[in-house]
């Protein structure tokens, strides 16, 4: 009996000490298990496919980490007209812009989206070369994104002040690559990289048939041409030169504002109207934006004007303001079509410059007839009206 009892004690010591001992782990090895750990690991691409991060490097070559998928965004500074072309106006959750009561058609991207935008807040100012934002109404928005066209500086405080993940773009020239890359960098952002390849393919496209039309006219047979009345920080009269105007280069025309002012950085300068008689240009074109201090010019130093060449053969013409809170792209390729009509009539003749602008701003702001839109605010394409002064 003791024997027993002895041995059913050993086996009671033995059973015990089993269930105290290690367990064994389940298995870390095969397709399960891999796919788990890399599904749990911050920054894997599985974690991006389902809900995670991703980088993108942005034009201050930042590393920006930035949710997978980008539903609401914030547009600033220049932004917010790059994001309706490429049709991405309904995912705007705060913009930076001007009063909406003050909206004209010249700033085209935001008046086709004034409609979309009305109860979306304004959460930044870019106006008169001062840059403002407003960080509470920025973190209200509740964006997953913020892109702007702001220095290293201004972009380190944004990101502190929200903890939003923002991507800084380049301001962009018209018509060059840095629009194109910024163009690209907010497509990728928001996963729409086909539209930002036809925009530029568009853009390609026109610049290649207006150089093909121009290119081999020769010097001695072209008219001189001066942009006057440009925007910038404000209107401006006849002296508001455009010295380096993008749309007479598109079209190869001879500038002559960007003679003699040899160094100046700028893009737009005021000159001295003896300046404006020494070049006395064949042809003037003034933005829509400084007609009206023109032609009050005209009233008041009618002498002047009776020695330009271009006022006497009623050669003055007016145009849709490019520049109506940064530049507007769309706008400027209408342009370009009707400088070009202008100065060679023979190379144009088989353009409709109504259609060929219906068609641009079409493309651009997903607007049917935006010529008439214009028109009747009174900023088409047309001869400037001195009335009986010329």
């Amino acid at each position: 009996m003791k024997k027993l009892l002895s041995v059913f004690l050993i086996f009671s010591l033995l059973f015990a000490l089993a269930a105290c001992g290690p367990k064994t782990p389940p298995a870390t090895t095969g397709p399960d298990a891999t796919a788990s750990e890399e599904t749990s690991a911050p920054g894997s691409e599985s974690a991006n496919a389902s809900g995670g991060t991703r980088t993108i490097t942005d034009a201050l070559g930042r590393k920006v980490e930035i949710p997978a998928e980008v539903n609401k965004i914030v547009a600033l500074s220049n932004v917010p007209r790059m994001v309706v072309y490429l049709g991405l106006a309904d995912r705007v959750a705060g913009y930076s812009g001007m009063n909406p009561e003050g909206l004209t058609p010249l700033t085209a991207y935001a008046y086709v989206a004034r409609d979309l935008w009305a109860d979306i807040p304004i959460v930044g100012t870019d106006t008169g070369g001062s840059t403002d934002y407003y960080p509470e109404e920025i973190l209200a928005a509740e964006a997953d994104v913020i892109i702007c066209s702001y220095t290293g500086d201004v972009v380190k405080n944004l990101e502190t002040q929200t903890g939003i993940p923002v991507v800084s773009v380049a301001m962009g020239n018209l018509f060059e690559e840095d629009y194109n890359e910024s163009l690209r960098t907010i497509a990728e952002i928001c996963g729409v990289e086909d539209r930002a390849e036809a925009v530029i393919a568009y853009i390609d496209s026109c610049l290649d048939d207006l150089n093909h039309r121009t290119a081999t006219i020769p010097d001695a047979d072209k008219p001189t041409a001066l942009s006057a009345a440009a925007t910038f920080k404000g209107a401006h009269g006849i002296e508001g030169i455009r010295i380096k105007d993008q749309v007479f280069t598109a079209v190869n025309a001879i500038n002559v504002g960007s003679q003699d002012v040899a160094g100046d950085n700028s893009t737009a300068v005021e000159v001295d109207k003896e300046q404006i008689l020494a070049w006395n240009a064949d042809y003037i074109f003034c933005d829509y934006g400084g007609v009206q201090l023109v032609q009050q010019d005209v009233e008041a130093n009618p002498d002047f004007y009776a020695q330009l060449k271009a006022y006497n053969d009623g050669h003055i013409y007016q145009y849709p303001s490019s520049t109506s809170y940064y530049s507007n792209l769309e706008i400027s390729l209408a342009n370009c079509y009707f400088v070009g009509s202008v100065l060679y009539p023979e190379q144009f003749a088989d353009i409709d410059l109504n259609s060929k602008a219906n068609e641009i701003f079409n493309f651009f702001l997903g607007a049917d007839d935006y010529m008439s839109i214009l028109n009747e605010y009174g900023a088409g394409y047309d001869p400037i009206d001195f009335g009986n002064k010329r």
